[in-house]
Parts: structure tokens; C-alpha cells; sequence
């Protein structure tokens, strides 16, 4: 038996990077996940690896930007599955670029996705858990862009600092349903949307291994593991809490 045999989890983001390797690790630990996508992205890939893994899942589309198609997706998830036990928030963009270069429209794309976006989909996915009358778990991937700061993250880290504290501030409120609400912060994973920042020839990727105790970059599948024990009854009495999955990169980044 799987730890999730019988549960639903939706995984935000999920057609790449940390959320397909948290949608994938859930699905083979027994969930039914509904892999999220965003209305112009694939999720084959990611439905493909957990049919292969044996795990059984679903695609839900929805741009974060867009409160109304995050409400009904959270519907379209208990629908689907029959209820609706966990959520990876997972979903958004780092944009690279100086502070002197971000407009406007940058910056409510980056708020709107990363921030605006998180708070939606926990709530409306907390008052579903609470109408289907059972508790559940959340895990909102937050960054080690929310602890230091980075030249061209300016807004990404302001998001990322936001969702951190969004999570403390609804485990107040959530305990009492019987919701758990976490915070991951990974520190340099290698995914689609850093491959720029890490590139093997990068000054950064060189920075990031030298400063980082364990000595190299990480990969995806060590967030979902992360995840996956947050999500699981092994952390039943943890909340509000924000664990850092960084190989020690912390303790020489300031």
C-alpha cells in the first residue's frame, strides 16, 4: 500500500521542473494527482511518466493569472477525483532581469502568477477541503529567494518572501479544519526555469556549487521528496512551517 492510496492531490505547475517530479512521486506513493497545466503548456510528458510509474492521474488547466479559471479548476479537481486531499502550490516565473528593466506589466505578471496566484489557489482549495467535510495538506513552494536577495530576482523575491509569509499567517486559520499548510524553500534545482541561470558555464552555476556544502546543483526529485513527507502523516503535527532543501547553500550565502 501506497502512504496516499485513496487521496487527491493537485500539483500546480506540474508539466515540468519540481512540480512534475512532485506530481510523479505523489502518483506513485498512491494518489490520483490532477497535473496542472497552463493553457498553452503540454502535460503528456508528465501523465506519461505516472502511467509508467503504475500511478494514475488527470490534466487540469489553468493560468494562474486568471482567479475565475483557478477557482473552477479547483472544482474541476474534487469533480474529477472525488475529492480533494492535497495541494502542491507550485506554479510561477523568475523572469531574469535588472531592476531598471522591469515595467510594469512585468511586474504584475510576476506578482500576479507567483503571489495573487499562491493565495487563490490555497484558499479555494482549503474552503474545498472544508466543504468535503475531511482535513488536508498543503505545500506552497516558496524559494531561497525569500531568505536572500538576488540582482536580477528583485520581484521574484519579494513573491517568493510573500508566499513564505502567507503560509504562517493561513496555518492560523487553517488548524482548526484540520489543514496542515507548509513552505519548501528548494535553493538552486535544476529545472526549465533556472537552466539559464545554472548553465553548466555559467559564473552562477560555478558560485551556487562552490558555496554549497554538498557541492553540486540538485535535481527536482529531491524537492518531491520533501514534499511528499509534508504532504504525508509522517508530518502530522507540523504547520506553518518552512523547510529549506538547499544542501547548506544558506550557511555561506550571507
Amino acid at each position: 500500500m501506497g502512504r496516499f492510496d485513496g487521496k487527491v492531490a493537485l500539483v500546480t505547475g506540474a508539466n515540468r521542473g519540481i512540480g512534475q517530479a512532485t506530481a510523479v512521486r505523489l502518483a506513485t506513493e498512491g494518489a490520483v494527482v490532477a497535473v496542472n497545466h497552463r493553457p498553452t503548456g503540454n502535460p503528456d510528458e508528465t501523465l506519461k511518466q505516472i502511467e509508467t510509474a503504475g500511478g494514475k492521474a488527470f490534466p487540469v488547466v489553468a493560468d494562474m493569472r486568471d482567479p475565475d479559471m483557478v477557482k473552477a479548476m479547483v472544482k474541476d479537481v474534487s469533480r474529477l477525483g472525488g475529492r480533494l486531499d492535497y495541494l502542491v502550490s507550485n506554479a510561477a516565473i523568475n523572469p531574469l532581469k535588472k531592476w531598471t528593466d522591469i515595467t510594469l506589466e512585468d511586474y504584475n505578471q510576476i506578482q500576479e502568477i507567483n503571489l495573487r496566484g499562491t493565495w487563490v489557489v490555497v484558499t479555494e482549495s482549503a474552503k474545498q477541503m472544508i466543504a468535503e467535510g475531511h482535513g488536508g495538506a498543503i505545500v506552497c513552494v516558496s524559494s531561497i529567494s525569500a531568505w536572500v536577495g538576488a540582482k536580477e530576482q528583485t520581484v521574484y523575491c519579494a513573491t517568493k518572501a510573500g508566499i513564505w509569509m502567507m503560509v504562517k499567517s493561513l496555518a492560523t486559520v487553517f488548524g482548526e479544519h484540520n489543514i496542515r499548510i507548509n513552505c519548501l524553500l528548494p535553493g538552486a534545482i535544476l529545472t526549465d526555469m533556472s537552466k539559464e541561470l545554472l548553465d553548466p558555464a555559467s559564473p552562477a552555476r560555478k558560485y551556487y556549487e562552490e558555496r554549497t556544502p554538498l557541492g553540486r546543483i540538485a535535481a527536482p526529485s529531491e524537492c518531491a521528496g520533501p514534499i511528499a513527507f509534508l504532504l504525508s502523516d509522517d508530518a502530522s503535527y507540523i504547520t506553518s512551517s518552512e523547510l529549506l532543501v538547499d544542501g547548506g547553500f544558506i550557511t555561506n550565502a550571507e
